[in-house]
């Protein structure tokens, strides 16, 4: 069977109140359409359609043009019969098209799967579910046998079939053909004068065709997301089944309540995460890894012993082995540290490889640099790498001692085994083994009085 996998992705979704399109709406820092694109690629389909609407360029945009997805624009908003419509033209050597949705991110593969399987005994299935309020939905109308008889939506339904709790979840599959054939014949005969994809229920059954039904495990994986209230109830929904399968596989999550995986997260032995932690993009953590609450992981590789203490952010940084970051520390793109080095409160290092053993305790920025091992700088250096125009970088040799406060003005060398007297503003290399100082002498002025606030009358 070659599958064909339409997505429905055009509503503007008045209810979120935003100018952005509805299926760019974020949960766990990625489009919703895109979990259901992630979700349909899993699938191996021969095609992927997205019918896209409002906010058509936008949504095109949040995608590579290499990415396999043929975009057909739905004009007009003509109900979810027309949108299928728009696309069967699209669909090319194909055999079975399933229907999603591009504001219901979280449904699964293995739910799909099921659905599929449903349709290999029929030329089409639903995915239904039973609701103890199906308030607002399509109601799934059954003969006294039980047999699928057609769909009612809510608002065209009699006061006897509002009881009926199972629902309709829109997502369906069909034999192509035959698709085409009944969304040919389905009318706008209705209160909201659309075309339903629902009414090919009715038609295929008129044409004796058994319709089958799969369910999901759990109702919350066909939830749509209208309002924002919707979507942070699926935000939290998504982290806690995230966090339990983590605490699965081995990792403490000291609340997994207060956790968010906006990525990927692999995870060595022993780690523990404490609360309000984000992970974004792809994230590596060795054993024994410690992070302190409050902290921002992005696109990083942290090896094994490493702790990270409250309050950091760190991103597309690379942490070798038994380092100590923070508290406050923030590591930005570019930056390497070898193993056993000490990043401490309020330091910024950017775009730079810190060797092995190397400290940076406090109140310090080091950017475009390169830093040997067992290098101290101390409190308030700053490597000036910025002329307004162009970057520089800064070489500290092995074994450098930087006093505090010091100033290191790109390009410059800081010789193996120099010290740098604090205070310091150094604008040439410094000669190692040597101690490099710029300062003016101190002196002392006798009888010098501190000035008095005059007092008027």
């Amino acid at each position: 069977m070659k599958l064909g996998v339409v997505i429905l992705a055009a509503g503007k979704g008045t209810r979120m109140r935003s100018s952005l399109p509805k299926v760019l709406h974020r949960l766990a820092n990625r489009p919703l359409l895109r979990h259901v694109v992630n979700t349909s690629n899993k699938l191996d389909p021969t095609q992927t359609i997205v019918v896209y609407g409002h906010g058509g360029e936008a949504v095109l945009q949040a995608f590579s043009s290499d990415e396999k997805i043929i975009w057909v624009e739905q004009v007009q908003q003509l109900g979810t019969g027309h949108a299928v419509d728009q696309a069967t033209s699209s669909l090319v050597d194909v055999d079975r098209v399933l229907v999603l949705y591009g504001d219901v991110p979280l449904i699964k593969v293995s739910t799909l799967s099921s659905l599929i399987q449903a349709a290999s005994e029929s030329d089409l299935a639903l995915l239904t579910v039973n609701l103890e309020n199906p308030t607002g939905y399509g109601r799934i109308v059954r003969d006294a046998e039980g047999v699928v008889q057609r769909i009612v939506e809510h608002k065209d339904a009699t006061s006897e079939e509002l009881e009926i709790t199972e629902i309709n979840t829109g997502f369906l599959i069909a034999d192509k053909k035959r698709l085409i054939d009944w969304l040919l014949r389905v009318d706008n005969n209705n209160v909201q004068n659309e075309y339903y994809l629902t009414d090919i229920v009715e038609l295929a059954v008129a044409d004796g065709v058994d319709v089958k039904v799969a369910q999901p495990d759990d109702s919350t994986e066909v939830m749509g997301v209208n309002n924002h209230t919707q979507l942070a109830f699926l935000e939290r929904y998504y982290q806690l089944k995230q966090a339990e399968l983590l605490m699965q596989q081995g990792v403490a999550l000291l609340d997994p309540s207060r956790f968010d995986l906006r990525g990927e997260l692999i995870a060595g032995q022993d780690v523990q995460i404490d609360i309000n932690v984000i992970i974004e993009g792809r994230v590596e953590l060795g054993d024994g890894v410690r992070i302190g609450a409050n902290s921002v992981i992005r696109n990083c590789s942290i090896a094994d012993g490493v702790q990270i203490l409250e309050n950091c952010v760190i991103e597309d940084a690379t942490i070798g082995a038994e380092s100590v970051i923070g508290p406050f520390s923030r590591l930005r793109p570019g930056t390497k540290l070898a193993g056993r080095n000490k990043v401490g409160n309020f330091v910024e290092i950017k775009k730079s490889d810190i060797n092995e053993g190397s400290k940076i305790n406090h109140l310090s920025y080091i950017g475009d640099s390169l830093v040997g091992k067992n290098v101290n700088i101390g409190a308030g250096t700053i490597t000036c790498n910025y002329d307004g125009a162009n970057k520089f970088q800064t070489v500290i040799g092995d074994n450098v001692f930087i006093g505090s406060d010091s100033q290191l003005v790109a390009p410059v060398k800081i010789g193996e085994g120099a010290t740098i007297g604090a205070g310091s503003t150094i604008t040439t290399d410094a000669p190692p083994e040597m101690l490099t100082l710029s300062r003016n002498k101190q002196f002392s002025v006798k009888g010098w009085k501190r000035p008095v606030k005059k007092i008027n009358n």
